[in-house]
Order: C-alpha cells, then structure tokens, then sequence
C-alpha cells in the first residue's frame, strides 16, 4: 500500500500538493462580495471543489470521470457568479494525469468547451471585472488548452521510461541467466571431454605398465598434457566464450578416439570459411559432446565424421557401429543431448538423432552460415 506522500506518482511536473497552496486565490474573489450568502455559498464551493480534486486523485476507475464532473460544475458556477476562471487551471493539470487515452480526451474537449463557453458567457453579459482582467483570463485559456497535452506527454514519457527501465532490467536478467547456463554446458562438454579422455589413457597406461614402460611413460606424459589444456580451457570458460575453429576441433577428437580405440574416418574440409564464429564454436562443442558420448556409451569400434557444406549452412555428420539408443533413449534425451539442442537452437540450427537398436547412432549437427538475430519488437 502507497503511504500518503506517494498519492501521486512521480514526475507529474508541478505538484499537487503544490497547487493546492493556490486555493486561497479564490477566497480573494468571493469576499469581494458584500452579501454573506455569496461568502458563505462561493466558500462552499470552494471546500467541495478541492475535495473533489483530491478525490478524482485518489480514486481509481470510473469514480475519478464523476469527481471530474463535479468539479467542471463547480468551476463552471465560480466562472459565472464569481468571476473565478482558475479553477480551470487545475482541472486541466488534472486531466493531464488520466492514463486512459479515451479518458483524457473526452475530459480534455469538455473541459475545453465548458470553459470558453462560460469565458464567452462573463463577456456578453459585460462582467466588469471579465474586461480588467482579460489578459489573465486569455492566459488561462492558453494554459486550458497546452497544459493538459504537455502534462500527459510527460507522463507517458515517464511511463516508457519505468518500462524501458524495467525491461532493461529483466534483460540483464535473462542475459546473467543465459550466461550460468553456457558456462555449465561448456564446462560439461570441455571437462567432461578432457576427464573421459585422463581416464582412458589412465587405463591405458596401467595396461602397459607391467608390458611396455616407454609406452606407458608417454600416456602418462599425454595425461599430463591433457590436465594442463583442461585447466586452461576452464579458465577462459570462466571469462569468456573462447572461439574454437572445426579443423582443431576435429584434431582433439580424432585424439579420444584414438585412444578409445575406435577407428576414426574423415570426409569433408572441416576448414570453415564462410561460417560465423559464434556458429563455428556451437558446433565444435557439440561435435566434442557427440564424440564423448560415443566413447562413453556406444561401444563401438568405428565412428565417421562428414562435413557437408552448402549454400546457406553446414551439416556435420557423426555415425557410429555402437549399440545404438533405444526409442526411449532418443526420446528422454540427457544432459549431453539436451545441451546440444540448446546450443544449436541459439544460432538457428539443429540436431537431429537416426538410432536402430545394435545397429549404431547418427546425429546430424546443422548451423547457418550467419546468425540471424531476434527482429526487435516495436514500442507502440
């Protein structure tokens, strides 16, 4: 709930409360008046006039269009009988501050109507003090027409701001959001890469400890190698998105499945020339995961990557001899899959999966060769 100091929202310009202090103008004008029935009616008028105002300001739907009535009436009748046209000043910043656009023009044309046709009402029946103060009264009028358009306009500015503020900050949001999620799925794919390929060589080398100590030496110095880029990938996960080219990429996996003992086939320039970065890293990625899944999961002996390039986007093909995914599998898709499709999904591209139970898996990576970027939606 608004305390009472937050009644009114924020840059309104001249402050209500500020305009209240003009209400002792009025009381100038009817105690010119010699009769005390005319003090005592034009005082009552006065009293119901400003709570009215307060009224219209602290109420919501439609009541706020029955004390803007009743306040027009009152401005109308001081006009005629006491010669007061402010009033009309403070109903037209009043109805600056209606937020429905109907609202505030139907209130604007009647409050406009009503006080040119009491104004011209005062001059043909030759009110004297309507002639010594005309240019007052002509710069009431002028402030009746201009000050309700440019009270408004400030507050619709001010609205567009609050939302512009507002949608800036669920944008920084949902950029931090999308950022902790990138950083999990690449530190997924890239320790989990890394860590699959430590492991194998570590059985690997404990094979060939007691048959071959050269070669085991050489694992072991690979695992250490292996550690070291882990470490180093982790670190510029941390700060940034690292751009990793296809050719690279396609030399780290050949190197697990290598040590999977998996046989290992290349079709396909995995040089990318005409493919955005951002769509060349994606893909790398999750080519990194494919291969990892095969290694861990496929059981198989021999996995063929192909890199088909067309007009508007690269398609790369990874298929192995494993064991295959059950319909169920392909259907409840793991962390690994489900980061892929993500990923993809980001630069426009796709993932699709061909699996027979013991007959292998093929996934079918796609990117474009330019990200197209999300169409801004317009302010109206």
């Amino acid at each position: 709930m608004n305390k009472w100091y937050q009644t009114f929202s924020r840059g309104t310009g001249l402050s209500p409360y500020i305009w209240l202090v003009f209400c002792i103008l009025p009381f100038y004008s009817i105690f010119e008046k010699s009769s005390s029935a005319g003090m005592i009616s034009g005082t009552v008028l006065i009293v119901a006039f400003f709570i009215c105002y307060v009224l219209a300001f602290l109420s919501k739907g439609w009541p706020i269009y029955v004390w803007t009535s009743f306040q027009i009436v009152i401005s109308m009748i001081m006009t005629v009988n006491f010669s007061y046209v402010y009033f009309s000043i403070f109903l037209a910043f009043f109805i600056g501050n209606i937020k429905s656009k109907a609202g505030f023009y139907t209130l604007y044309i009647i409050h406009l109507i009503t006080t040119f046709v009491t104004v011209n009402y005062g001059l043909a029946v030759q009110k004297t003090i309507f002639f010594t103060q005309f240019p007052f009264i002509l710069i009431s009028l002028v402030v009746v027409i201009l000050l309700p358009f440019n009270t408004y306009n400030m507050k619709k500015q001010d609205q567009l701001e609050d939302e512009l503020e507002h949608a800036n900050k669920r944008i920084s949001e949902l950029v931090k959001l999308e950022e902790r999620q990138r950083i999990a799925r690449d530190l997924h794919d890239t320790v989990g890469q890394k860590l699959s390929l430590i492991g194998l060589k570590s059985d690997l080398a404990g094979r060939l400890l007691h048959k071959d100590i050269s070669r085991a030496e050489n694992e072991i110095q690979d695992i250490q190698t292996t550690a070291r880029i882990a470490l180093k990938e982790v670190r510029e996960l941390v700060t940034k998105m690292r751009g990793t080219r296809l050719e690279d990429e396609v030399y780290n996996v050949s190197q697990i499945l290598a040590a999977a003992e998996i046989k290992y086939e290349l079709s396909g320039d995995p040089k990318l020339h005409s493919t955005a970065l951002l769509a060349e890293n994606v893909l790398c990625m999750c080519m990194k995961e494919a291969v990892t899944n095969v290694v861990k999961h496929s059981q198989a002996t021999h996995c063929h990557i192909t890199i088909d390039m067309t007009a508007d986007e690269v398609i790369l093909t990874v298929h192995d001899d494993g064991i295959g995914m059950t319909f169920e599998q392909s259907v409840n898709r793991g962390n690994g899959l489900r980061g892929m499709k993500e990923r993809l999904e980001f630069v426009n591209g796709s993932l699709d999966i061909d699996t027979i139970d013991q007959v292998g898996t093929t996934l079918k990576l796609s990117v474009p060769h330019a990200v197209r970027q999300p169409m801004k939606e317009s302010i109206t």
